[in-house]
């Protein structure tokens, strides 16, 4: 099955959890990976999905030795685990990142629907991201709407800083892609 079909039949099942109207687009993709390379280390990827934003991540290259991701669908996670058998794929929430995670992470890449999502259940999952992060690393994010994925008393409380980077206008829907940092 190829991804759009896959991603199609998660959304029709889950339309909260998946929360997008189709898989994110290689120029979205690309954007999310930039900075990462061949020397990055460990980069962690929350939401990956069909492997949109993996495959990017990968491209940019990141070792898939080095690459650990967190996902909720069992179909996702068996699809990944298949075509990235070097990469550690947890079926797990992106909020329990840090219980398995060592700090000392070079990136979080999100392509979590953060936006939907109750401000707790928000709050838990970049503070998990926070704890496993090294100290000056990214953590990720895109969103589709105006604003950045977390609203100002969030990241006053998490004390961080964002930086919002350019519009994907060759996605559906158009995204932006922010970097949230520790102040």
């Amino acid at each position: 099955m190829n991804d759009l079909a896959l991603f199609a039949r998660r959304l029709l099942r889950n339309p909260k959890q998946v929360s997008a109207v189709a898989p994110s687009s290689r120029f979205l993709a690309r954007a999310m990976a930039e900075g990462l390379g061949t020397a990055s280390g460990p980069v962690v990827e929350f939401g990956p999905g069909t492997g949109s934003l993996t495959r990017a991540i990968l491209a940019a290259g990141v070792d898939q030795r080095n690459l650990t991701a967190f996902e909720l669908d069992a179909d996702f996670v068996q699809r990944l685990r298949q075509e990235f058998p070097g990469a550690t794929v947890h079926h797990l929430g992106a909020d329990r990142a840090h219980e398995v995670m060592e700090p000392g992470v070079a990136a979080v890449v999100s392509g979590l629907p953060l936006l939907s999502m109750p401000g707790p259940v928000r709050e838990s999952i970049v503070g998990s991201a926070f704890r496993i992060l090294a100290p000056g690393a990214p953590y990720i994010q895109f969103t589709y709407g105006p604003k950045p994925p977390l609203p100002p008393e969030s990241i006053e409380r998490l004390g961080l800083r964002v930086e919002p980077g350019r519009k994907i206008w060759a996605n559906l829907p158009p995204a932006r892609v922010y970097r949230f940092y520790r102040a």
